[in-house]
């Protein structure tokens, strides 16, 4: 072992200090490892696949199977299936109306959580966060049983009083799949919610006592403007968990007629490739639904990440001012008077006699 003096007399290991470097990287191998194999690949792969087709010979496939590479015709093929566009904008739509739904949702009752008079609150946090611990095709099937003529108490209960409800219609079941997601994914929303509430000093708070501001006013102008970071991460989660809603769709297909194999963007990739074996063109609305979701999330954040008004005014101020100034200055340099002295007009006149005495 090499071992150097250095001038406080202490003694310190070349060996030592490069086995802390490596330190780090052999504790981080195993997630890297896992990370390479389970995210990084897989992404690769599907990206490679979709632009490969596979040509089967024979009816299916018995006398031999061959890929070659297929441009971006998987693509054209996605987005010539009317029915894959057409999920598309109905999770659009979903969005839509689903994630402000939920998003306010879980922000009132993180708000009665944290108030100064909610009573057990650690209890009522456990329950609103416990449909989250729910396997998401658990939920669904639970929720068929509510949603199922003559087997839900809801719709026996509905009918009693002369309503005729059909949750699972072609105009209803879009929504119902909604309520499943909106029960599910709440809590789960509130905790993140709740943990950007508590790191909120508690002198804001005096403060506003002080200014007499009521429990309104605390929460509309104090709370809110910052947990925004907290909203908008849960927003962008749930704009991504919109393109993927997978589970609900296909197990209320089962006693949902409305509910075809290709209700879902990510529905319509499994079918094609786990009932059609057309794993390019699955590939191809794979990577189609994942760019849906980075556009959708990067508008968002974008737009939630403008400054405001008067700070927009002030930029675009400078900027006009600042082109002012520089065409100001160029028409001064333009407006210049040329000065030539009588050394000059010398100067030149012997590079004109001298130009003439060479015949240049």
């Amino acid at each position: 072992m090499t071992t150097t003096q250095p001038k406080n007399g202490f003694r310190t290991s070349t060996k030592a200090t490069s086995a802390q470097k490596r330190a780090p990287w052999i504790l981080l191998a195993p997630f890297l490892a896992l990370f390479l194999l389970t995210f990084v690949i897989p992404i690769i792969s599907a990206l490679f696949q979709s632009f490969t087709t596979v040509d089967r010979q024979g009816l299916f496939g018995e006398d031999g199977v061959t890929g070659r590479f297929a441009g971006f015709d998987n693509y054209v093929t996605a987005l010539n299936d009317t029915g894959f566009v057409a999920s598309i904008g109905r999770m659009l739509l979903f969005g839509v109306v689903q994630v402000p739904v939920m998003i306010i949702a879980c922000t009132i009752l993180a708000l009665l959580l944290e108030s100064a008079s909610a009573r057990w609150p650690g209890f009522f946090r456990a329950v609103y966060f416990m449909p989250y611990g729910v396997p998401g095709v658990i939920a669904t099937i639970l929720w068929s049983f509510l949603y199922v003529p003559g087997l839900s108490p809801i719709v026996s209960l509905l009918q009693s009083i002369g309503l005729q409800p059909d949750f699972l219609g072609a105009n209803s079941v879009l929504w119902s799949i909604a309520n499943i997601v909106t029960w599910t994914y709440t809590g789960y929303n509130m905790l993140i919610i709740v943990a950007q509430l508590k790191s909120i000093p508690g002198e804001v708070y005096e403060a506003a006592k002080v200014d007499g501001a009521n429990a309104f006013q605390v929460a509309w102008r104090i709370q809110i403007p910052l947990i925004a970071p907290a909203l908008v991460l849960t927003t962008v989660f749930s704009i991504i968990g919109t393109l993927q809603l997978f589970a609900e769709p296909q197990i209320l297909s089962t006693v949902a007629p409305a509910i075809d194999t290709e209700y879902t963007p990510n529905y319509a990739a499994y079918t094609n490739a786990f009932a059609f074996n057309e794993y390019g063109v699955a590939s191809a609305q794979a990577v189609i639904i994942a760019l849906a979701a980075f556009i959708l999330s990067f508008a968002f954040l974008a737009l939630t990440n403008r400054p405001p008004k008067d700070e927009r005014d002030r930029r675009k101020r400078n900027r006009q001012d600042g082109l002012e100034a520089r065409r100001a200055l160029q028409t001064r340099a333009s407006a210049r008077p040329v000065v030539t002295t009588q050394a000059d007009t010398g100067l030149q006149a012997g590079r004109v006699a001298t130009t003439e005495g060479t015949g240049r």
